[in-house]
């Protein structure tokens, strides 16, 4: 693993030069929650089907299929990159935006609805195009398609449950989506690429989708199981690349799941070329040891990094606050998983009975097929305010990304609550920090106590005459006391406690895991250190 500290960022991962913000997220949804009680006409057509008094705002079918876009993407990226132009009648004001969005207005088939543009954090339009037996119409008027009945264009779109009390699928601003999980909450998005995320300043970029595809396939099965299938095919337009995705998209029992395939032609070379990138905020949880300023708990989307290594290694990287920018690098050839997780679920941790970070889904990325030798790269900078997106989590291969290549690359999203990077080991489930020593007693100077409670099926039945030992890769020389044993009254519950002499340590994070006769009773942790 490497550890570097960029330039200190001056906006949060997830803004988009001027378009999208957290912020503007949670203001839509709480504007969509009190309009959810208003009016709202959304028609039932079958799969795919254009409801009659919609065809006229749509063009004459034309044929359709995912390598003619990728013939479109590569004859693009032959060309220089020209900036998009902002919308003309982009909404000026927040309460304008609302209605516009929020507003009685007809849906398109798969219960689609249109985010408009808006001058401050959605100004361009995107094209929209609605399949049907392998058959495209464009979205070329928008009368009846929003909330009022002034000129409009999409910014984006969303998804609806079929009543049309909430969206559970969002498309909007760069190239950023987010599905909620199998408690319908929303929380961390994910994007099509990342480019140079965490590295000099202002290089970061952020391409855009500029058209989609939606085709509505109806539900994917019957009964419990039942939900919606949509695939959506998307264009991707930036000055160091272009693209070609679709997005296989299905509602489950246990979480939205979308098959992602992407085809990309490199205009420029690029310094970090990020797939499968996820964007999340870390705001504080027990272990913050500095000013909170909040009377909640905990405030935060997601609570760790999961890696699952071609080895069978489960890797645990705690997020944290980082008192200055911060990227670390995990070696992860052919990597088998990764993703950032909501691991603590219970809402006595977080006192939230507005945002519900209870609810937040984790997002589980599976490679489809083998990636090579390559890193997870996990980037992280200082932020006061949850509305700020301050982690951002993808894989960079290798090999160089050079003007010129094509990139194929295809991977599996995974919404959901359940912790889909737990295997038959013990997790990691809380971490405390503190001054060293007992407490109660003397602080020892110069030391940190490090406190980690395990559970799992594999410390079932062990006691301290079990052989469990805890495994810490730093010189025995700065671990100034070390503790594992079963917490009192907690059922396949373990604790680590140790105290180490920070002050003067070279290390900057270091390994722990629970070992017994050889082999590994937990996953492996990797926690930072701080003086």
């Amino acid at each position: 693993m490497t550890d570097t500290v960029p330039p200190p960022a001056d906006r949060p991962v997830a803004a988009l030069a001027a378009t999208y913000t957290r912020r503007t997220f949670s203001a839509l949804a709480l504007a969509f929650a009190a309009a959810a009680a208003g009016s709202r006409r959304l028609e039932a057509a079958a799969a795919g089907a254009l409801p009659a008094d919609l065809a006229a705002d749509f063009g004459p079918p034309r044929p359709f299929s995912f390598e003619s876009l990728v013939a479109r993407a590569q004859a693009a990226a032959r060309k220089p990159f020209a900036p998009r132009q902002v919308s003309r009648v982009a909404a000026a004001s927040f309460d304008d935006h609302a209605r516009i969005t929020y507003g009685a207005a007809q849906s398109l088939p798969g219960h689609i609805r249109l985010f408009p543009t808006r001058v401050e954090t959605a100004p361009f339009a995107v094209g929209i195009n609605v399949v049907a037996n392998g058959q495209a119409r464009a979205l070329i008027g928008s009368k009846g398609l929003f909330g009022t009945d002034r000129p409009a264009e999409a910014a984006g779109f969303r998804v609806l449950y079929p009543d049309g009390h909430a969206d559970w699928l969002a498309f909007l601003g760069a190239s950023y989506f987010r599905a909620a999980g199998d408690k319908n909450q929303f929380g961390l998005s994910a994007r099509g690429i990342a480019i140079d995320t965490g590295t000099m300043p202002g290089a970061e970029e952020f391409p855009e989708f500029t058209e989609f595809w939606i085709e509505d396939k109806g539900d994917t099965a019957s009964g419990a199981d039942a939900g919606a299938h949509i695939v959506i095919h998307a264009l991707l337009e930036g000055p160091s690349l272009t693209g070609v995705y679709a997005f296989d998209t299905r509602q489950t029992a246990k979480g939205t799941v979308q098959d992602v395939k992407a085809t990309l032609f490199l205009r420029k070379d690029i310094a970090r070329l990020g797939i499968a990138p996820m964007t999340s905020m870390f705001c504080f949880d027990e272990a913050t040891t500095i000013d909170r300023r909040d009377w909640r708990p905990e405030v935060h989307d997601s609570d760790g990094l999961a890696i699952w290594m071609a080895d069978g290694e489960r890797i645990w990287r705690p997020l944290e606050n980082p008192p200055e920018p911060r990227t670390n690098a995990f070696r992860a050839e052919n990597v088998r998983a990764f993703g950032l997780m909501q691991r603590d679920q219970r809402f006595e941790s977080y006192q939230d009975d507005l945002n519900f970070y209870d609810r937040r889904p984790s997002l589980w990325v599976e490679p489809q097929g083998e990636w090579g030798a390559g890193a997870v790269m996990l980037y992280a900078f200082p932020t006061i305010s949850e509305t700020v997106d301050n982690i951002a989590a993808f894989w960079v291969a290798d090999k160089p990304a050079r003007a010129g290549d094509r990139i194929d690359c295809a991977w599996r999203l995974t919404w959901t609550s359940r912790d889909l990077a737990a295997n038959a080991n013990a997790r990691c489930v809380k971490i405390f920090v503190g001054p060293g020593g007992v407490p109660g007693g003397d602080p020892i100077k110069g030391a940190t106590r490090y406190v980690f409670d395990f559970e799992g099926d594999a410390l079932a039945g062990l006691d301290r005459g079990s052989g469990v030992s805890a495994e810490v890769d730093l010189d025995p020389k700065v671990v100034l006391h070390k503790a594992v044993g079963p917490i009192a009254g907690r059922d396949r519950q373990w604790r680590v406690t140790l105290d180490i002499r920070t002050d003067g340590l070279a290390a900057r994070d270091f390994r722990l895991f629970l070992r017994r006769s050889g082999g590994a009773l937990s996953e492996t942790v990797i926690k930072s250190v701080r003086p």
